[in-house]
């Protein structure tokens, strides 16, 4: 069982005892509730945490816990009803929309409810996450002279250093800037690199993410597909002769959705045009330390082949950590550094410093090597059961490419599937899965889901997945 159901469980099973506590009444021990409810002591401080914020108890520390005086009613909610006024008005105008879609966004960063098999999540099961050594990098970096200081603008020195030996190719500490995470690395280079109104390039399929952030800020995606190798370049270079843009993203490595890896003759193509047309590329190396352990040799990041200026780089440490770890880089050369360093300090200041700390003492440590080699293989093992899994029980969806990086597969769906419907039938059935519509900018052409191996627990729960999203398949087809 997971340690969020059973802290919820928990605190649902204490709510329901509270009543018979008077006020001041003291509460059993917690290790008497661990011995009663049969979990973890970590689970019993959560729950009493949770019922402390709450304010339905209050703990005294060497005391114990006991239950609070009741909250006064909360006063009676006002109209808000003119909001829909001011909000609205005057937004046909608007060249930077002030109401945003995050619902492509939200399909990834949700939990589902209690018991649903989670293919649709983005980030590492709390299994594959490196906890222990997060935990000791954490309490490291806090006993650091000046840890809990201001750090310098641009991050510390000894983490950009980090990032910028990661990418090689002369890239240099003083050619990056540290980032709260990769979302928030992408939102800088945007805003920086294209004014409001203007096309910018995007794969198709691609992230949603990118997706929201480009029209939040008043830019229009127009989209360039691709095939196994990748984007295709004739395609590119038409798309930049017909809308002008300035801009092309992508993610040559291991792309979202498609898990597809740009080939070596495209990204000297790919470059060349972005440079014929006086344009930047922004590369989302979202997934380099996502490769599974029978994948061969990885290519360098586009920005290690660019002397020139034309690579923005973005990466990040949360994808292979935590989505807590909200830890990344923007790498670029030129006058467009200033800008987007500009950008990044007037909308952040500045990453934490006890984060930055901990990140560098992570990276810095022996576990991390480790850690980096075990999911490495776990991934692969989470791919091929999956894999195998879809083949044997749902040979219908097609599989066009199994990827040796990255957490999901991309899944097209039989023609005339209704992928709305396929989507709400596999929740009933009781797993998750991501639609597909959302990874498109234009109209799609066929309905897909993405499936992440990567938020299960192991090859049993991605079983049990795949067979209730055969259930889900069989009540659609009716």
């Amino acid at each position: 069982m997971h340690e969020r159901s059973s802290t919820g469980e928990l605190v649902k099973s204490l709510k329901g005892e509270l009543d018979r506590y008077s006020v001041g009444e003291k509460l059993p021990s917690s290790r008497a509730l661990v011995e009663r409810f049969r979990v973890s002591p970590v689970t019993v401080a959560r729950a009493l945490a949770q019922l402390a914020a709450e304010g339905l108890v209050v703990t005294r520390p060497g005391a114990g816990t006991f239950r609070a005086r009741p909250l006064m009613a909360p006063p009676p909610a006002g109209d808000t009803s003119w909001q829909e006024v001011a909000l609205s008005a005057d937004a046909a105008t608007e060249v930077v929309p002030r109401a945003v879609d995050a619902s492509g966004v939200l399909v990834t960063l949700a939990a589902p409810p209690p018991g649903v098999v989670e293919f649709n999540g983005g980030y590492l099961h709390p299994t594959l996450q490196p906890e222990q050594a997060m935990a000791a990098a954490l309490a490291r970096a806090g006993r650091r002279p000046g840890a809990w200081g201001r750090p310098p603008m641009d991050g510390l020195p000894e983490l950009r250093d980090w990032f910028a030996r990661g990418i090689g190719a002369g890239v240099t500490a003083a050619d990056v800037l540290i980032t709260a995470g990769g979302q928030s690395a992408l939102t800088t280079a945007l805003r920086a690199l294209a004014p409001p109104g203007a096309p910018v390039l995007v794969e198709s399929p691609t992230y949603p993410g990118m997706l929201a952030i480009a029209r939040a800020s008043g830019l229009r995606p127009v989209p360039v597909p691709g095939d196994p190798q990748g984007v295709r370049p004739e395609l590119l270079a038409a798309a930049f002769a017909a809308t002008g843009a300035r801009v092309f993203v992508t993610q040559p490595l291991f792309q979202n959705p498609t898990g597809t890896v740009l080939t070596p003759e495209r990204r000297a193509e790919v470059l060349r045009i972005v440079h014929a047309a006086g344009a930047f590329v922004v590369e989302d190396d979202f997934a380099r330390r996502l490769v599974h352990d029978d994948a061969g040799p990885l290519p360098p990041p586009l920005a290690a082949d660019d002397p020139d200026g034309v690579v923005v780089h973005v990466c990040s440490l949360t994808k292979v950590t935590s989505p807590s770890l909200r830890v990344g880089a923007l790498v670029a050369r030129g006058p467009v550094l200033e800008r987007l360093r500009a950008i990044h300090v007037v909308d952040n200041f500045f990453v934490p410093r006890p984060l930055q700390e901990a990140a560098l003492e992570l990276v810095g440590s022996p576990a991390w090597s480790r850690h980096l080699r075990s999911i490495s293989g776990e991934l692969r093992s989470r791919r091929d059961a999956m894999t195998a899994a879809l083949r044997l029980g749902l040979p219908q969806l097609a599989l066009p490419h199994v990827p040796s990086g990255g957490y999901h597969l991309w899944l097209r769906l039989p023609d005339g599937t209704d992928e709305s419907a396929l989507v709400s039938a596999a929740l009933r059935a009781g797993v998750a899965v991501a639609p597909g519509r959302p990874y498109f900018s234009a109209e799609p052409p066929a309905g897909h889901i993405r499936l992440s191996f990567a938020g299960v627990a192991g090859a049993a729960e991605i079983a049990e997945g795949v067979r209730r999203l055969q259930t889900a398949c069989e009540e659609i087809a009716g």
